[in-house]
């Protein structure tokens, strides 16, 4: 079926359509846009990224599960383990502004200042807001860095996660009550 068909068909994916559009940060730029920056740009994946695959393959192999992308829960975190009260994220040292001053893909690009620091430092404090938010919740916040997705490093983030003390009895977590 073509777009515009299903379109005028289906008035919901419409409306969902502009509720996503409203919720979109929109930096205007006063340079003509280059369609072929533009289409390299839209490649960019939000989710299944390839360090947020490695976090979740270390973590799979180590016995843990979890869900992904908790709609439920604000800033809907890369990974939930709602039975330890987790919720982990897996940031891009670029897009997220690693602070790390060692992280050399943390760099601000040299070009276009105009447009990037503020589409940069609102990733950020957007990320510090969310991180408030799940930690007045009850949740504990683990922000997982691209550059520190090494073997040894999941490792190490394994066995805390491991560590950390489950919630709730054993009745309540599978469902079950007397």
């Amino acid at each position: 079926m073509i777009p515009s068909a299903r379109k005028e068909t289906n008035p919901r994916w419409e409306r969902m359509r502009r509720g996503r559009r409203r919720m979109r940060l929109v930096v205007r730029t006063t340079h003509d846009v280059d369609r072929a920056r533009s289409a390299q740009m839209a490649l960019i994946r939000g989710r299944d990224t390839k360090p947020e695959l490695r976090v979740r393959r270390a973590m799979h192999a180590a016995g843990l599960r979890y869900r992904l992308q908790a709609k439920d829960l604000p800033g809907k975190p890369d990974l939930v383990f709602r039975s330890r009260g987790v919720a982990m994220f897996v940031h891009g040292c670029f897009w997220h502004q690693h602070p790390d001053p060692t992280c050399k893909l943390a760099r601000m690009p040299k070009s276009k200042l105009d447009f990037w620091r503020p589409k940069l430092e609102g990733n950020r404090l957007r990320d510090v807001r969310i991180l408030k938010e799940l930690e007045a919740r009850g949740w504990s916040v683990i922000e997982v860095w691209e550059c520190q997705s090494g073997a040894n490093e999941l490792e190490a983030l394994a066995e805390r996660v491991k560590r950390m003390p489950k919630r709730g009895t054993p009745q309540k977590r599978r469902g079950r009550s007397k």
